[in-house]
Formats: structure tokens, C-alpha cells, sequence
């Protein structure tokens, strides 16, 4: 008898631990390791994109694909193991309870392995809840920007993507609602405390745009983190059927099935200009963002099944198949008219009020540092993670004839601000 309750409790000891999270495994339970790349890819919350989601297991290159969700069961499995084509070793998704299971030395050890990382829809607030400021979190940003493995999400996987995030704590909101008080009670956000992800920095996204409109709601967000950080923001946004995925260089290549349908991808920045802030974003009076009627200057891209479409997100103004737009906002409500590009510097840190500033981008020769602080420490590394020798002569300037072709990421420390921001040699 004693023998036979030792054992019950041990089992019950094994299934409260089981209950902390719920795994499904399709494929090799071998980790593998291959030669995978970087990418980020975002999707708007509907059915997949299946050449979106082709692009994203290439990037994993045979590799192993986890799927974290804290609803739901196992539908990517089979899609994505044995429906698009793409060989890959194996794909795990974890269904996670608490947050012990979030942190389970095998839930850890998994991402590590990972050479792919997708986050399925549901409600971002559980995935905040659940992954955020614990040891999943320190292994999710060391596998994007240590192992630069691809990530990616749809819906609530991918709003928790930017820097800057929609946290859903109190519930979503409507576009009428956030442009009507953007302080309403619904209108919580999280800031540079979750993942970290090249590109992403000053974003926030946006999924479902087209059902309902979230636009005005997305020009709210932006809204309020220009004002309460002083920063010009960036957003991107997906329609339902839409998705963005990005390369390592910047391209963020469209997919969709455009004519056929009116599948577009947005991305949104406040224009470049010294008084960027909202005339009006207060507490429980009505949003005003007129800026001349150019508050945000948009690149609307149509999707097409190839993602021939583009948006570089390096520099934030090339592009290709798109239209420029400008969206502003006055006394709660929404405009849209068509404009042209805006004429941008790339700043290092621009909520200092410029005190660095970098360009061009792309460069070739040379890059140039203007700067109203005397002591700037500059590093600078290529891709793979290497430290290219370089340095900043009297003019403010780094020669750059010795760099081949690519994508490097620039190191800017002053008194005052630190940045890290990508730069690509032509």
C-alpha cells in the first residue's frame, strides 16, 4: 500500500508539471543544426500566406521549428511539416499554461535549438503575461540576435513583434475609441522592455487592418508614443490576408493576392520634421495630428503572391510597387490623401533631438557623423557578428572603401544616447 501512494504521488507530481505546458511534436525529436538566416516575418491575422510561410521555413533550412501559443493546439504541425513543401526536421509547438511552463528547462532548451520561431495568434496579453521579463524572454531575444534565427507571428504574435507594443491589458480598442481620448483606458502599451528585434526598433504594429479599419487606431498608437517619449515612431500593418516578411538587408518583400483582392501592407512613420508631436493627444480630449496634413507619411504596398512588392525598413524610403500617402487626424478624425515621400536623414537617436545624426543610407565610400557632442565611441560589425575596424576622422566622417558590399550594423555612444541601427554598403 505504501508503494502503490509513493507512486500516485510521483505521478501526480509528473502531471502537474505536464499541466504547465502542452507540447505537440511532428517530425525528429534530433535537434539538427544548419545553416539558417535571419528574417522576420508578419502576418495579418487570417488564413497563413502559404509562399509567406514557404519564405519563413527556408529561412530555418532544414532546420527546427517551434511554435509558442498559449491557446490552441497543434494546427501549424502538419502545415507546416508536411503541407508547403519545405523539408524541416521537426515542428514543436508548445501550448503554455503558467509561467513555470513558459520558463521549463526543456521549453528553454527547445527555443534554444530552434532555428525558427513562429508566434501563433490569440490574445498578446497572455503572451506578455506569460513570456515577458523571465528566462523565456532572455531566450527568445538571444535566439534572434545571437543565433539570428527567423521570427515571426499572425495576429497577437505578430503586435507583440515592434519594440513598441499594443499590450491588449484591458481589452482591445476600436479606431472611434483611440482617436476619441488616445489615453482611453485601453490604450496600454509595452516599450523597449520585451523583444528586441533588428528593425523593429521605435515600431509598432498592427494586424487585421481591414477588418475593422485600424487605421485610425494605429495613428493613435504612434500618437501617443511620440508624445509620451519624444521619439518619431514607425508602424507597420498587415491586412487580414497579408503578410510581411523581411529579409536581413531591410527589403520587406509583400505577399498577398493582389488584384484579385485588396490585400495591402502599410508602413507608417511620422514625418521627418522638428515638430513631428501631435498637436493634441491628452487625456480624454479628442486626438489632433495635422502636421499640415502630413502627421505620418505611409507606404501602402500591394501584395502579390511572389512578394515582388517592397519596402526597405533600413532606410525607411526605398521601395518598390507602392504609393505614398499622408494620414492625419484632426479633432478625432481621420484623413487620407496621396502625397509623396518624405526627404529623411537617418538619425541615431532622434529623441535626443538629433544630436547624432548618420548618412547616408545605403553608403558607399563613406558614412557621415554630424554631432553636437565631442566624444562619440563608434563600433561597427558585419553581419556575422565580426568587428570591422574603423574609425571616425576629424571631419566627422569613416572611410568605408575597404567594406564589401552588405549590411553592417553601426554602434553610436555619446554622453547623451546609444544606438544601435543597421546600415547597408552599396
Amino acid at each position: 500500500m505504501k508503494k502503490i501512494t509513493i507512486l500516485l504521488l510521483v505521478l501526480n507530481f509528473q502531471l502537474a508539471l505536464a499541466q504547465n505546458y502542452t507540447e505537440y511534436l511532428t517530425g525528429s525529436a534530433t535537434d539538427v543544426s544548419t545553416n539558417h538566416q535571419s528574417g522576420i516575418c508578419l502576418m495579418g491575422g487570417a488564413a497563413e500566406k502559404d509562399e509567406a510561410m514557404v519564405w519563413f521555413l527556408e529561412k530555418a533550412d532544414g532546420g527546427d521549428v517551434v511554435v509558442l501559443r498559449a491557446s490552441g493546439s497543434n494546427g501549424y504541425n502538419n502545415y507546416f511539416y508536411s503541407e508547403l513543401g519545405v523539408t524541416i526536421n521537426s515542428v514543436r509547438t508548445f501550448v503554455i499554461h503558467n509561467e513555470a511552463g513558459a520558463t521549463d528547462p526543456y521549453v528553454l532548451q527547445s527555443v534554444q535549438n530552434a532555428e525558427a520561431i513562429w508566434f501563433a495568434g490569440g490574445d498578446q496579453y497572455d503572451y506578455v503575461s506569460l513570456f515577458k521579463d523571465n528566462a523565456l524572454e532572455d531566450a527568445l531575444n538571444e535566439f534572434i540576435n545571437t543565433k539570428q534565427g527567423v521570427i515571426g507571428g499572425t495576429s497577437a504574435g505578430m503586435a507583440i513583434l515592434g519594440n513598441y507594443y499594443f499590450t491588449a491589458q484591458n481589452g482591445s480598442i476600436t479606431s472611434d475609441q483611440a482617436l476619441a481620448n488616445p489615453y482611453h483606458s485601453r490604450m496600454t502599451f509595452g516599450f523597449n522592455d520585451f523583444l528586441q528585434i533588428p528593425y523593429l526598433e521605435n515600431v509598432i504594429t498592427d494586424s487585421h487592418y481591414d477588418d475593422p479599419d485600424r487605421r485610425g487606431r494605429h495613428v493613435a498608437f504612434m500618437a501617443r508614443y511620440a508624445t509620451d517619449h519624444g521619439v518619431r515612431p514607425f508602424g507597420i500593418a498587415c491586412n487580414e490576408y497579408t503578410a510581411v516578411c523581411v529579409e536581413p538587408n531591410g527589403d520587406a518583400h509583400v505577399f498577398g493576392e493582389y488584384p484579385q483582392y485588396q490585400e495591402f501592407a502599410y508602413f507608417l512613420q511620422g514625418n521627418c520634421v522638428a515638430n513631428f508631436a501631435p498637436e493634441t493627444c491628452t487625456p480624454g480630449t479628442a486626438l489632433t495630428w495635422n502636421r499640415n496634413e502630413e502627421a505620418v507619411k505611409v507606404y501602402k504596398v500591394p501584395g502579390t503572391d511572389n512578394g515582388t512588392h517592397y519596402f526597405n525598413i533600413a532606410d525607411w524610403r526605398t521601395g518598390s510597387g507602392g504609393t505614398w500617402q499622408s494620414w492625419y487626424v484632426i479633432n478625432g478624425n481621420f484623413n487620407s490623401i496621396s502625397d509623396t515621400n518624405p526627404n529623411c536623414a537617418l538619425t541615431v537617436d532622434e529623441a535626443e533631438n538629433s544630436l547624432v545624426t548618420v548618412y547616408p543610407n545605403p553608403f558607399s565610400d563613406q558614412i557621415q557623423i554630424l554631432s553636437l557632442s565631442q566624444n562619440l565611441d563608434i563600433t561597427m560589425y558585419d553581419m556575422l557578428g565580426k568587428q570591422i575596424a574603423v574609425s571616425l576622422a576629424a571631419d566627422g566622417t569613416i572611410d568605408t572603401r575597404h567594406l564589401s558590399s552588405g549590411l553592417y550594423v553601426l554602434k553610436v555612444a555619446s554622453e547623451r544616447s546609444y544606438k544601435t541601427f543597421r546600415l547597408i554598403k552599396e
